[in-house]
């Protein structure tokens, strides 16, 4: 299988990157911007191609690691090429194959969204961990194990998903990844309002951060879930309302809501009426 990979971006270069340590056959890059095509054709040891219709032509399969917004425009620029046989992928979490790629069955093209969960960040070095990622898979299915087979060779997980809960999976994988720092953060502004710089908060918060990660990775969150809402300690819990603005009690009540359905699964016979109470109350 020949694979083209259309936006020298972070993703396209991780993915190339990955496919050629792994002597899988890539074509070459395309965008629009030559010189970033240029220097991952060459990150790749692969093949800087300088137009669209050519790398169409040499390719089996295109993956388009364009910005979300832009995967359909650039559809729209290779419809009317040669594409019977053909295998089109984005990797966009939230975006379906169908809405991505209109009219393809009209093509005699097959379309797939090949999500990596996993946060690339790093446009030379994320290739090295995407070993580790799980990839979820949604489109039609008539040649959906080839693709899937891509990355199963490799020692990928594959999942399946439908197009219809493509939105609600990126939901959820925005919030493990982007919402935790936004937690985070809330944390280290309240270590300074302690009397912390933000170089010592993170250093301190770091061992609890990281241990916690790891014991929920391993063991799931019933099984990891600690601290004063899991132990239904309501003068703990009154104490940190207290200490908190507006704001932050808001937040704070919602995550404890959560954490109380996660306890009550961990503790069975324990009471959380009166915690719940005090959270729902607005006269902390």
């Amino acid at each position: 299988m020949r694979t083209g990979i259309i936006g020298a971006g972070k993703v396209g270069c991780s993915l190339g990157k990955y496919f050629r340590l792994n002597n899988l056959k890539v074509t070459g890059y395309y965008d629009v911007n030559e010189n970033l095509a240029k220097e991952a054709a060459t990150f790749t040891e692969t093949t800087f191609i300088e137009d669209l219709e050519t790398i169409v032509k040499i390719s089996d399969t295109l993956f388009l690691t364009v910005p979300d917004d832009l995967i359909t425009t650039v559809w729209n620029q290779m419809k009317d090429m040669s594409l019977e046989g053909k295998f089109i992928c984005h990797c966009s979490g939230a975006l379906s194959a169908g809405d991505a790629f209109p009219g393809i069955d009209k093509c005699g093209a097959f379309g797939y969204s090949v999500h990596p969960l996993f946060a690339v960040s790093d446009k030379y070095n994320s290739y090295k961990e995407l070993s580790h990622a799980y990839f979820v898979i949604e489109g039609d299915e008539k040649h959906r194990e080839e693709i899937a087979g891509i990355f199963k060779n490799l020692g990928n997980e594959v999942r399946y998903i439908a197009a219809k809960d493509k939105v609600k999976y990126h939901c959820a994988a925005a919030v493990c990844s982007n919402h935790v720092v936004a937690l985070i953060q809330e944390s280290l502004d309240l270590m300074q309002e302690c009397g912390f710089d933000e170089e010592s908060a993170l250093k301190a918060l770091a061992p609890i951060m990281l241990g916690n990660m790891q014991h929920i990775a391993e063991r799931g969150t019933v099984n990891s879930l600690t601290g004063p809402v899991e132990r239904a300690d309501v003068k703990t819990v009154e104490k940190h309302l207290n200490c908190l603005d507006e704001k932050q009690q808001m937040l704070y009540r919602l995550l404890s809501e959560v954490l109380i359905s996660i306890g009550e699964k961990k503790n069975p016979g324990r009471d959380y009426g009166r915690l719940k109470h005090i959270l729902r109350s607005e006269e902390h």
